[in-house]
């Protein structure tokens, strides 16, 4: 579709980015299984799966983009359907944040986990109905929305990394400190 040949090298780019980095988080989570072990599992649904779920829907955009679809309007409604159920999904999300335990969220947490990627799929439900009403340049929403996610599964994975190493260590180092000092 000659709407959609224009952003080819775009689209090749997020989505390749979006690949590699599913597959880079599955690496990541593998290796610092061995180190945490969290008896909360509310928290992995919270924070942990996100990630890979928008690093996944941006691949799918990147993949529904490349499609050789007849009409816009058919992609518009799997836009649609993508942006609500991931709206829902981000509903859900925040549920588990505030169920959790094991940590309390700041605010860049509700900003990386809640807001961004909710305004992402409120994006693509716009943009599907833009489309649907004959306004093509939808696509430079369905774009941002799409690169939004990729940076905001960016952010979040860093962000759990960044905690395993940097954090949890200071906190187990602290509990044995404190262990130490109850036996004198």
């Amino acid at each position: 579709m000659t709407e959609f040949a224009e952003w080819e090298s775009f689209y090749l780019i997020v989505g390749g980015a979006a690949g590699a980095l599913i597959g880079l988080q599955f690496v990541v989570m593998t290796l610092i299984h061995t180190r945490v072990h969290v008896a909360d599992p509310v928290v992995g649904r919270a924070f942990a799966t996100p990630t890979i779920v928008h690093f996944c829907i941006a691949l799918f955009l990147s993949a529904l983009v490349r499609a050789p679809f007849q009409s816009m309007k058919s992609v518009a409604v799997l836009w649609g359907i993508v942006g609500i159920v991931g709206f829902a999904y981000c509903t859900f999300i925040g549920r588990s944040i505030r169920e959790q335990n094991s940590y309390k969220p700041e605010f860049e947490d509700w900003l990386f986990h809640m807001l961004l990627p909710l305004s992402s799929y409120l994006i693509l439900v716009v943009s599907a109905i833009a489309v649907l009403l004959e306004y093509h340049n939808a696509l430079f929403a369905v774009g941002t929305s799409a690169l939004v996610l990729l940076f905001v599964g960016i952010h979040n994975a860093w962000d759990a990394v960044t905690y395993h190493v940097f954090v949890l260590p200071t906190d187990k180092a602290s509990e044995s400190d404190v262990g130490e000092g109850d036996a004198d």
